[in-house]
């Protein structure tokens, strides 16, 4: 079945095919870095033909992808691919087949209900309630096993929301996927932006039916290197990724390769990192504030990540979006409507002063006022 368009993507083909935006409250991802930045550590005389190369992608970067995930394990337990979407859709075409279940958090990431629909497999939702915060329960997890489940796909932290499954909620999770012969997906693209306590475990590392996605994309902004990985320790998982991806993208890009490589060396990838942390955690900051003394607005403060869900009241969230992208606001946020929450709007806490988020927020707060007084007439 065709691959259809989900309407998260759908909203932002829209946004760029319209005037630009002034402003950005729901910027996804870190200020992202200049190619200057890794010249000095780049080989003038490097090779870009990939003949000889790993099909697995480049071994000092596989490496520098477990350390990263603190894991010990063999550099063919990793793939290297373009993203953690590629990552993902590998996995979904791999694994799952026409009748097959996928349980998914709901609100979560939307691909994986997208690629069920593609596959002919059914999508089994899991609600995060609000009311708790936004929590992943495990036991909802496991009431939603039935003999037909093949999967179970998660964020962590979870997009949209920002929420962390424990520790302990993840090992429950692992234990549940090793008694019934599961997979267990975690995309973890925001991993190492934990604000309410340490970083979890990757699930590649607690469980043989458990497979870490991640890239470099989200917490170090090298969007633009697509330059992502699966983690597994069943040997079977990656060579059929890597199978699928020969008729895909083939092998990825050695330049994206060498530059991830240094992006992710420790001390560059801890000073990566802090740099980050220091320059969300200011805006996160600003943002809560912001939604504390704006009555129409709630949130559950994000515990990690660059994004979170803020509930809206007396408008529709698709609305209010719509309308804030208009003149003469011109200032982007993404609809609730996008991960079926349709009295939300996500906001974001990425991208560094370019954003010109405290104009953003002056415009979408004169907007709120705008919107509620029409409503009102």
């Amino acid at each position: 079945m065709k691959v259809k368009v989900h309407k998260l993507f759908d909203y932002l083909l829209e946004t760029t095919a319209a005037d630009p935006p002034e402003c950005f409250i729901g910027f996804s991802l870190s200020r992202s870095p200049r190619l200057q930045d890794f010249l000095p550590d780049l080989d003038p005389n490097l090779s870009l033909d990939w003949n000889g190369a790993s099909f697995l992608g480049l071994p000092a970067l596989r490496q520098r992808v477990l350390d990263q995930a603190g894991l010990l394990l063999p550099l063919d337990s990793v793939l290297i691919t373009a993203g953690a979407a590629e990552a993902n859709y590998l996995l979904f075409r791999q694994l799952l087949c026409a009748g097959d279940e996928i349980i998914a958090e709901a609100p979560g990431w939307p691909q994986a209900g997208v690629m069920a629909k593609a596959i002919g497999a059914t999508l089994v939702d899991v609600p995060r309630h609000e009311t708790d915060g936004w929590r992943l329960d495990p036991d909802a997890i496991s009431a939603a096993i039935s003999p037909r489940t093949r999967m179970i796909f998660l964020t962590n932290p979870n997009n949209p929301t920002g929420r962390l499954i424990p520790e302990a909620d993840l090992r429950a999770l692992a234990a549940l996927a090793d008694r019934h012969g599961i997979w267990l997906v975690v995309d973890e693209v925001y991993a190492g932006l934990e604000w309410a306590g340490p970083r979890p475990p990757s699930i590649a590392g607690l469980t043989p039916f458990g497979i870490t996605t991640g890239s470099v994309s989200k917490a170090l902004g090298l969007q633009g290197l697509r330059t992502g990985w699966m983690i597994c320790q069943t040997p079977g998982v990656i060579r059929d990724a890597m199978i699928l991806r020969e008729n895909a993208s083939e092998i990825m890009n050695s330049l994206g390769e060498h530059i991830a490589e240094v992006a992710l060396r420790p001390d560059r990838l801890a000073d990566a990192l802090s740099r980050a942390r220091a320059e969300a955690l200011v805006t996160l900051d600003r943002l809560d504030q912001f939604v504390t003394n704006e009555p129409r607005l709630s949130w559950h403060r994000p515990e990690a990540g660059l994004i979170g869900l803020a509930r809206v009241t007396g408008i529709p969230g698709e609305t209010l979006a719509r309308s804030l992208l208009g003149p003469p606001w011109r200032t982007f946020v993404l609809p609730g409507s996008a991960y079926g929450q349709p009295d939300h709007i996500r906001l974001g806490v990425g991208g560094g002063p370019e954003t010109r988020l405290d104009e953003g927020l002056r415009r979408l707060q004169l907007c709120l006022q705008s919107l509620l007084a029409d409503a009102t007439d």
